[in-house]
């Protein structure tokens, strides 16, 4: 029997929550492109193909299932998927540093920087590679610097992609995206490369809907995004405060506010504060690039979005104690909801 031939083959380093479930997405939306999702981790890859998969998300486990084996794959074997892919997705974990310079709010590059040195060590032809993880602005050009210092006479263009999926909805994001984000080079290679990935997401994604820019202002816009989306809750947070001491009714307040077309109703649900793998990491990181650049108000702005956060974390714990006349011992206290939102299997 033949082996099958693809238009493309597309690698994506990392199975975590953003690699897996947009490359089945892709899979599952384009049969002529090759797919193959790697990671060192051996148990996330055993998971991956079978029903049980590491991650829950609603609706993930039917779009790998229509996909996997036909022209979705998942391997260990990351050099194996370096050497045959054309467009490599890079999405590896970017935590916050907890050493070093930038301790605690900068992004820990070390995967990274590791991962784009293998792509080089591994490629012996020209690649796009696409930056899936959410990383600070001007990362694009580090890794341009290491991929294309080789003597190997091939060249790689690195695109920003970032993703802009919620957990609980990530299948429905993918599926019908509010935007998909492309940004390049402003150079001939750049703009080719970069109308080879808007290729791929026309397939489903209607083209007013693709939206293509620099390479920096793709980076940035993730960051930004959730940091707007944290603000939202953390200024909501701040009024359920105000709303304690006045006897307003917070939620009454953010369906009045939430009625104005210029506000809108999403993200003013007042809560013990936002949690998740995302806001308050971004945030943090924003707030070093910001220092970083010497805008020190800038970064106070956003820093003061993560303080009122958990702020508001520590006056619920302090309220909830005070009713139980300052005092838990002897008390049961039950937790209704332990992941950071319905849907989703993250207690981050």
């Amino acid at each position: 029997m033949a082996e099958q031939t693809f238009e493309k083959k597309i690698l994506c380093i990392g199975a975590g929550y953003v690699g897996g479930p947009t490359m089945a997405m892709i899979a599952a939306k384009c049969p002529q492109y090759k797919i193959t999702v790697v990671d060192i981790n051996a148990a996330r890859i055993a998971a991956w193909q079978t029903d049980e998969l590491p991650i829950y998300e609603p609706g993930l486990l039917d779009v790998v299932k229509k996909a996997r084996g036909r022209n979705l794959f998942f391997s260990t074997d990351v050099d194996a998927g370096i050497y045959e892919a054309d467009i490599i997705f890079v999405s590896v974990n970017t935590p916050t540093k907890t050493f070093g310079i930038g301790a605690g709010k900068a992004a820990d590059l070390q995967y990274w920087e590791l991962t784009a040195r293998n792509i080089l060590k591994v490629s012996d032809k020209s690649k796009i590679i696409v930056e899936k993880s959410t990383l600070p602005v001007r990362t694009a050009e580090a890794m341009s610097r290491i991929l294309n210092s080789n003597e190997k006479n091939i060249h790689f263009e690195v695109l920003s992609n970032p993703e802009f999926l919620a957990e609980g909805t990530a299948i429905r994001d993918l599926e019908a995206p509010d935007r998909v984000l492309i940004g390049s080079r402003e150079t001939p290679l750049g703009l080719k490369a970069r109308a080879e990935l808007v290729e791929v997401y026309s397939n489903w994604v209607p083209k007013e809907r693709v939206i293509t820019s620099n390479v920096w202002s793709a980076e940035l816009s993730k960051l930004v995004a959730n940091a707007f989306l944290a603000q939202r809750i953390s200024s909501i947070n701040s009024i359920s405060a105000l709303c304690e001491k006045t006897e307003a009714d917070v939620s009454e307040i953010s369906k009045a506010i939430g009625t104005d077309s210029r506000i809108g109703a999403k993200f003013l649900n007042s809560s013990v504060g936002f949690g998740g793998s995302c806001f308050k990491k971004d945030i943090l990181n924003l707030v070093y690039i910001a220092e970083s650049y010497g805008l020190p108000e800038v970064a106070a702005y956003w820093e003061s979005v993560v303080h009122i956060n958990d702020w508001q974390q520590t006056r619920f714990v302090r309220r909830m104690i005070s009713t139980m006349f300052n005092t838990v011992s002897g008390k049961r206290i039950a937790v209704f909801g332990f992941a950071f939102k319905k849907d989703t299997g993250d207690t981050r």
